[in-house]
C-alpha cells in the first residue's frame, strides 16, 4: 500500500509566533506565514481549525482556500462554526446578516463577499465521494482562562465548533475522514465527540477523526470507544426478547438448546496514531490535537511528527498511514 500523509493542525487564526511564543504582526501578504506551513506539512488530508474566512484581524485572507492552494488541494470544505468578529474576552459580535445554520464553503465560493467567518475546515489531495457538516451549540458557561496581555484569570465565554467528515476513496477503497474543534469546556467536549462517532456510523470505516478535542491523554479514544459500544448494545434487547420467548413455551414442547450468550459491549479499538505534545508550541507540555483511528492495523502506521510551524500557538501533527 502507499502511505498517505494525514495531519490536523489548529492555526490560531494564522498567527505568526516568535521563537518565544510572542506574536508577531502579519506582514504584508497575512497568508504568507500560512501557506508556507501548510507546504511544509505536505500533506494529502489536512483537517484545520480555527480557521478565518474575511476576518479584518488576519487580513481578509480566505484561510483555507490559502491552505488548499499550499498543499495542492483537489477539494476542501470550510464549516463556519460562527459568522462575526472576535471581540476581546466578550467571545464574538455576530454579524447581522449571517446566514441562518451552518454554512459551508468550497472552491466554488471563494471571493464571495460572505461575511466574515470562523471555523473548521478539511482539505484533501484525494478524490471526495461525500461531504458532510456539523454545527455544535456552545456551552452555557465557560470558564476563566489565562488570555494574553492580562494578569491571572480571565472568565471566557464557549463558542460554537464545527466538524466536518468526508468519504475519501482511496487505493483500496473508501474510508471516512473527520476534522474538529471540540469546546475547552470539560463534559461537553467529550459529549460533542461522542456525538461525533454517532454521527458517522453509516459512513464507510476506516475511520480517522482529527482535530483539537481540548481532551488529553487516553480520553478521547475511551470516548469514542464508549459510542461505539453503545451502538452495538441494541441486539442485546432482542436477545433479551428471544429468550423471554423461550421461557415462556412449555417445557415438553420446547427441545433443549445451546445457551444463548448476551453480546458484550466492547470498545472497538479507537488508538491515538500520535502521542506526543502539541501545546504551547513554543514548549509543547499537554497534547490537545489527536489523530485518532478504527479500522487501521498498527502496521499500516508509520512515522508520526509534530514539527515547529511558523504559525500558531499548537504544533501540527503528521502521521503516514497506509489506507
Amino acid at each position: 500500500m502507499s502511505q498517505l500523509r494525514i495531519a490536523t493542525f489548529n492555526l490560531l487564526h494564522g498567527q505568526p509566533l516568535a521563537p518565544d511564543g510572542a506574536p508577531r504582526p502579519f506582514p504584508a501578504d497575512p497568508g504568507g506565514p500560512l501557506a508556507q506551513a501548510v507546504a511544509e506539512l505536505d500533506a494529502d488530508v489536512l483537517a484545520l481549525q480555527e480557521v478565518d474566512r474575511g476576518q479584518a484581524r488576519s487580513g481578509g485572507t480566505d484561510q483555507a482556500a490559502v491552505a488548499a492552494a499550499a498543499m495542492g488541494a483537489k477539494d476542501w470544505r470550510f464549516a463556519a462554526a460562527l459568522h462575526g468578529r472576535p471581540a476581546p474576552v466578550a467571545g464574538w459580535l455576530p454579524e447581522a446578516s449571517a446566514p441562518a445554520g451552518i454554512r459551508v464553503y468550497g472552491p466554488d465560493e471563494v471571493g464571495d463577499g460572505a461575511p466574515p467567518a470562523y471555523g473548521t475546515a478539511l482539505l484533501t489531495r484525494l478524490p471526495v465521494r461525500h461531504w458532510r457538516a456539523r454545527r455544535f451549540a456552545a456551552a452555557p458557561f465557560g470558564l476563566p482562562l489565562r488570555v494574553a496581555g492580562r494578569r491571572g484569570l480571565t472568565p471566557v465565554p464557549d463558542e460554537p465548533r464545527a466538524a466536518l467528515a468526508a468519504v475519501l476513496e482511496g487505493e483500496h477503497g473508501p474510508f471516512t475522514v473527520v476534522a474538529a474543534h471540540l469546546s475547552f469546556v470539560p463534559g461537553w467536549n467529550m459529549a460533542q465527540l461522542a456525538a461525533i462517532r454517532r454521527w458517522i456510523a453509516d459512513l464507510p470505516q476506516p475511520y480517522l477523526v482529527l482535530g483539537d478535542f481540548n481532551l488529553v491523554g487516553a480520553v478521547p479514544r475511551t470516548v469514542l470507544g464508549g459510542a461505539s459500544a453503545l451502538e452495538r448494545s441494541a441486539p442485546r434487547a432482542r436477545v433479551r426478547e428471544l429468550r423471554a420467548a423461550r421461557r415462556a413455551r412449555p417445557a415438553l414442547v420446547e427441545p433443549r438448546r445451546r445457551r444463548v450468550r448476551e453480546p458484550r459491549a466492547r470498545l472497538q479499538g479507537w488508538s491515538d496514531l500520535v502521542r506526543t505534545p502539541t501545546y504551547p508550541s513554543h514548549r509543547p507540555a499537554v497534547q490537545f490535537d489527536h489523530v485518532l483511528a478504527v479500522g487501521v492495523p498498527r502496521s499500516a502506521v508509520g512515522a508520526a511528527s509534530a514539527p515547529r510551524a511558523g504559525v500558531s500557538d499548537h504544533r501540527p501533527l503528521v502521521v503516514r498511514v497506509s489506507l
